[in-house]
């Protein structure tokens, strides 16, 4: 067994092979002016920022059994923990491919058919040593892992890009914190506005919701039941791919280090933030101290009641 980890998770492990043009996605073509590969994936982006902000993280997903495995040794550069992830031979990363616009904006294009999720016999001291437990769509693949990290008491922090159906209406339904996309929560729920969809998302068993939009900022709901809004930081936008997965790590070390929870998602805006201003999904995840600077910084964005 490995050292314990504060924040673990399970989802996916990608290659990105990305394309830099010079236009924005809307004008439906446009020249290569770059290309680069990086590795990628929701959860391990996400665990990867929560290491680089000072936490220990440990991936605890299927990982292939070669010890010299690139995406392992990309992890482990990152002072990502391995040790607790089981190991099958054959288990391939999701392959992506990234076009980046001239404005930062993405699209990305995904082969997705690989062994995901966890093994059904993690040991529960896998989940009962750990802080919080970071999640993605492909939990549906392992959702009796997330069903008993809840019945032992930890925090399970949910981010969905997409449904399969009822398994992630169960995991939406046991997730304390949902850190969703703004625009598949309005599908998912069928409701418009901020609020409205915040209050569909809602019930006795959150500890939050939270609705990230992009440059709009990001949307709150807690217990007090006050929908807020918190405007997006100004900053200069090179590359939006894993600025969705830095906000879910750093929310998880805030989480974990005992923050309240606007002054988590005050914490994960930041980070994300700043992670835009590289290329890739991980070339920018910031540090601790780059965060917290933004967050001091004068004019720094503030919460609003909806």
């Amino acid at each position: 067994m490995s050292r314990p980890a504060t924040i673990i998770g399970f989802g996916a492990l990608s290659v990105d092979d990305i394309y830099y043009v010079d236009a924005p996605l809307q004008a439906g073509k446009g020249r290569v002016v770059r290309r680069a590969s990086a590795f990628g994936g929701n959860v391990a982006t996400a665990l990867v920022a929560a290491s680089r902000l000072g936490a220990e993280a440990s991936f605890i997903g299927w990982l292939d059994e070669d010890p010299d495995d690139p995406v392992v040794a990309a992890l482990k550069a990152e002072g990502v923990f391995t040790d607790d992830a089981p190991r099958a031979a054959g288990c391939r990363p999701v392959r992506s491919t990234i076009t980046v616009g001239s404005d930062g904006d993405r699209f990305i294009a995904f082969d997705d058919d690989v062994r995901l999720g966890t093994a059904p016999d993690l040991p529960d001291t896998v989940l009962t040593t750990a802080g919080a437990l970071l999640i993605d769509g492909y939990a549906t693949r392992s959702p009796e892992a997330v069903f008993r990290a809840r019945s032992l008491g930890l925090p399970v922090i949910a981010d969905m890009e997409w449904s399969e159906g009822e398994t992630t209406d169960l995991l939406l339904e046991a997730c304390d914190h949902l850190v969703l996309p703004f625009g598949f929560a309005r599908l998912h729920t069928g409701q418009k506005r901020p609020r409205d969809v915040l209050h569909a998302l809602w019930s006795d068993r959150r500890s939050a919701v939270v609705l990230t939009d992009g440059s709009n900022g990001a949307y709150l709901l807690e217990a007090d039941r006050r929908p807020r809004h918190l405007p997006s930081h100004s900053v200069s936008v090179v590359d939006t791919t894993g600025a969705g997965d830095c906000f879910h790590g750093a929310y998880a070390v805030a989480l974990v280090r005992g923050r309240d929870i606007g002054d988590c998602v005050k914490f994960a805006a930041a980070a994300a933030a700043l992670s835009v201003s590289g290329r890739g999904g991980r070339e920018a995840l910031p540090t601790g101290w780059a965060v917290d600077d933004l967050l001091e910084a004068k004019g720094a964005p503030a919460f609003q009641l909806l």
